[in-house]
């Protein structure tokens, strides 16, 4: 389109057709049906502050026309967006899975499984001896994210010392990837390991040699933690497609893989961790983000807390017994 009859109209079309877009993405995924969901494999949902950046670079190049005298005005200043806030995760109860049963509509687009729920998928994983179950394991307990792990190189792994250091992440720029340092200074830390995942990595290492030895001349050496059969980098959105096939598998209710490092969060807090080193343990840049992220899932950790703390308590009377007399 000519630049002189642009108009905020184009511009709004355009994100009504990305938000269109997102629901068609997240609907189809969502579905019980193999067909939809191949159909979305490897789309990437636009997110609020992704429109605001499209918005800020739209505006940017039109001022450069106005600079050059190609136009007057510019649309972009003029374009309305919804505020860019984070989405807050919300735990799948066991109310919100009924829910979904019934209707295969998610309540929120972040959702997040309740600790006995990641179990259940991480038992499933390791019970099928699945090639990335270590990987799982890692962004689940420890909240790396999804280019981390795909990025996490030998050379940065300390298991005798039980800790990684984050250096590296695999980009994804439509389908091509790339290998490049964290976005931030923030992200590239030392991450601490517990015995379990220790034990994991351990595993996987033993297994990636004998993968080695079984490529032979085919292998590549890329130094990479997790890679295919033959030593290249893994693509992060087959990873993703593989977490979603083992989630269904396992008979649990959608997530996203990224959800699994807002699970790592929920299950810090839910084992008392205080909230400066859940902050730490995802390397978000200061607690604001941190807590703003995670208080609509503190309710329901509460909830458990409440739970906790009264069960101390010795009573003679049974919660049966306390109903009987409430009905009298």
């Amino acid at each position: 389109m000519r630049l002189d009859r642009l108009r905020v109209s184009h511009l709004d079309a355009m994100f009504d057709a990305i938000d269109e877009r997102n629901e068609q993405i997240a609907t189809m995924r969502a579905s019980r049906n193999a067909d939809s969901r191949d159909k979305v494999k490897g789309m990437r949902l636009v997110g609020p502050a992704t429109m605001h950046r499209i918005r800020a670079t739209l505006r940017a190049a039109l001022n450069a026309a106005i600079r050059q005298g190609f136009i007057d005005i510019n649309p972009a200043k003029h374009v309305e967006l919804p505020p860019a806030t984070r989405p807050k995760p919300l735990v799948w109860t066991d109310e919100r899975v009924e829910q979904w049963q019934q209707s295969g509509a998610l309540l929120r687009p972040v959702m997040v499984w309740t600790p006995a729920q990641t179990g259940a998928f991480l038992d499933h994983a390791h019970n099928a001896d699945d090639p990335l179950y270590a990987l799982y394991q890692l962004i689940a307990y420890r909240g790396l994210r999804r280019g981390e792990a795909c990025g996490l190189h030998w050379a940065d792994v300390d298991l005798p010392g039980k800790q990684i250091t984050i250096r590296w992440q695999i980009t994804q720029h439509g389908w091509a990837t790339s290998l490049e340092p964290p976005k931030t200074d923030d992200s590239e830390a030392v991450v601490a390991l517990d015995t379990n995942t220790v034990a994991a990595l351990s595993a996987h290492q033993a297994r990636q040699r004998h993968q080695r030895l079984a490529a032979g001349p085919k292998w590549v050496q890329t130094g990479l933690v997790f890679t295919t059969p033959t030593g290249e980098a893994l693509h992060p959105a087959d990873v993703t497609d593989h977490f979603q096939r083992l989630a269904r598998q396992a008979g649990l209710p959608p997530v996203r893989l990224h959800d699994l490092r807002h699970g790592a969060a929920t299950l810090a807090l839910a084992a008392g961790v205080d909230m400066k080193v859940v902050q730490a343990m995802l390397r978000h840049s200061s607690i604001t983000v941190t807590a703003d992220t995670y208080t609509s899932v503190l309710p329901d950790l509460a909830r458990n807390a409440a739970e906790q703390a009264a069960a101390i308590v010795p009573r003679r009377a049974t919660v049966t017994q306390i109903d009987q007399r409430a009905a009298g």
